[in-house]
C-alpha cells in the first residue's frame, strides 16, 4: 500500500494538561504522540484544521500515514484519537511507528454491499441489522487493506453472517480468529420485522384483540 496522506508534525516540549490547552486554544494545534519501533515515545503537535480536513476520508483510519518530523519522513499509522465528547475538537492523537517486515494491528471499516439487492430483504420483507462496522486485522504492513467487504446479495431472512464470512486479502488474518474458533462473532444478519399488517390491527377483521 503506497503512502498517501502526510502528516506534518512538530516536537513539542511543553507537556501537561495546561499546555496541552495552551497548544489548542493559543496555536490550534492538537497534542499528540509517536511511539514505536524501538524508538522512545516522541510528544509532537499537528495542525487541528490538517488533521480535521484529514479525518474525513475513511481510508485515513487504515492507510499506512507518512509523517514528516524534523525533516525526516517516517510510515506510521494512527492508533489512537481522542475527541471531545460535544464539540467538534481533536484532544489528542497517538500514532505508531511501523516497520515494513512486522505485523501490524490495526482495525478496518466493513462496508456491506448489495445491501439494496440483498433476496432477505427484497423477497423476504426483512430487514439487515449490523452487529459491528469495523474488524481489527493483522498484516504486514504491505498487505493492509482500506477496507473489508461483506456481499450482502444471497443473505437470507434469519441469516448470520460471522466473521469467518468475510473474505480476506491475501496475507490478513481477523485478530479475533487468531484467538480460536469461539471469538467467530456475529457481524451482520436479516431478520423478520417484527409486527405486521395484521398485527397493527389487531387481528382479523372482527376479531376482538386478547385479554389477560
Amino acid at each position: 500500500m503506497s503512502n498517501e496522506y502526510v502528516v506534518v508534525a512538530e516536537k513539542r516540549d511543553d507537556q501537561g494538561k495546561g499546555a496541552s490547552r495552551r497548544l489548542r486554544r493559543e496555536n490550534g494545534k492538537v497534542p499528540a504522540i509517536v511511539y514505536g519501533k524501538g524508538s522512545e515515545p516522541t510528544p509532537i503537535s499537528v495542525m487541528h484544521k490538517d488533521l480535521v480536513k484529514s479525518l474525513e476520508n475513511e481510508a485515513f483510519y487504515s492507510h499506512i500515514l507518512t509523517l514528516q518530523l524534523d525533516g525526516k519522513d517516517e510510515s506510521v499509522i494512527l492508533k489512537d484519537l481522542q475527541r471531545h465528547p460535544y464539540k467538534p475538537t481533536i484532544l489528542h492523537a497517538d500514532f505508531q511507528r511501523i516497520s515494513q517486515d512486522q505485523k501490524i494491528h490495526v482495525n478496518v471499516p466493513i462496508h456491506f454491499i448489495n445491501e439494496e439487492k440483498c433476496v432477505g430483504v427484497r423477497m423476504g420483507g426483512g430487514a439487515i441489522s449490523h452487529m459491528v462496522s469495523e474488524a481489527e486485522v493483522v498484516c504486514l504492513p504491505s498487505n493492509l487493506p482500506e477496507f473489508l467487504e461483506i456481499d450482502m446479495l444471497n443473505v437470507n431472512v434469519d441469516e448470520i453472517l460471522h466473521l469467518s464470512d468475510i473474505k480476506l486479502p491475501k496475507g490478513v488474518e481477523l485478530a479475533e480468529l487468531i484467538k480460536g474458533d469461539d471469538h467467530d462473532n456475529p457481524v451482520v444478519s436479516v431478520h423478520k420485522i417484527r409486527g405486521g399488517l395484521e398485527e397493527e390491527h389487531g387481528g382479523e377483521e372482527g376479531e376482538e384483540p386478547e385479554t389477560e
